[in-house]
């Protein structure tokens, strides 16, 4: 008779067989899915008092879950697509649930029941050029991780890359020379290069002549040199936005956010 699965036995066959191996996803969806699953695993440790490796299948009820949506929304700030996008990683993974441990139908049934939320789609802002200019003169040039800042920055705001194809970037996919330009693998799996003007073909330089490693490194690793997270980003944006609003006065109570960068390119 086989053993009930256990939570981590169907969480790592969700990722590995269902989305890498089945559906072959993107490298972006399944980082989009994980931190989806690492911050629900951090709220039901504290929600049951209990270590995410103790935790059962049957203990991620629905209860649970619109508790956690509520998190995001009122504790973490996050708009309604945001929840929208942890509930659909979530209904995923229910699917797979109900295919794969018959047993747990019912609960998975109740949690697919779990409904999107609807919101009012506004038009998405955009900064000036005055506002560009200002937030990318806010991180201090005297710094390693101002240099950093400052490069990324330019990036975004230049090249209209997704905040995923921003942190995912490698030092091999930027080429300097003759018709410089960043290649990243986007949406769909569609590879793309978007070209780079001279003033961001000289920060770049500098930054890799600073910033040396394998080709396959991080382009903008964190403090420890992994990969930066979306929070680390959001983190060092906001930063920056509270500086350049003491140099440019409109960028006071404006949300700034990755996507506002992306916009600010097109």
């Amino acid at each position: 008779m086989r053993s009930e699965a256990t939570l981590a036995g169907l969480l790592q066959g969700f990722f590995t067989g269902r989305l890498i191996g089945q559906r072959r996803v993107s490298p972006h969806t399944v980082a989009s899915y994980r931190d989806t699953f690492r911050l629900l695993l951090k709220f039901a440790q504290r929600w049951l008092k209990k270590e995410p490796s103790r935790l059962g299948i049957a203990e991620i009820d629905a209860p649970l879950l619109i508790a956690f949506f509520d998190h995001l929304e009122e504790e973490r700030g996050n708009g309604a697509r945001s929840r929208n996008a942890r509930l659909a990683a979530v209904h995923a993974f229910f699917r797979y649930v109900a295919l794969e441990e018959p047993g747990h139908a019912a609960q998975a049934q109740r949690i697919l029941a779990i409904p999107c939320k609807r919101y009012t789609r506004r038009p998405i802002d955009y900064l000036t050029a005055a506002e560009a200019e200002a937030l990318l003169a806010a991180p201090d040039a005297r710094t390693h991780l101002g240099r950093r800042d400052a490069a990324l920055l330019r990036v975004a705001v230049e090249t209209g890359l997704r905040l995923s194809e921003l942190i995912g970037l490698r030092r091999e996919d930027v080429e300097l020379n003759h018709g410089a330009h960043v290649r990243c693998l986007g949406k769909g799996r569609k590879e793309r290069c978007t070209p780079l003007r001279k003033e961001t073909v000289q920060v770049l330089r500098a930054w890799l002549g600073e910033r040396e490693g394998k080709p396959s490194d991080p382009l903008f690793p964190n403090a420890r040199g992994g990969v930066l997270s979306p929070d680390g980003v959001q983190y060092l944006l906001a930063k920056h936005v509270t500086t350049a609003a003491t140099r440019c006065a409109s960028l006071k109570g404006k949300r700034v956010t990755p996507h506002v960068l992306r916009h600010t390119a097109a």
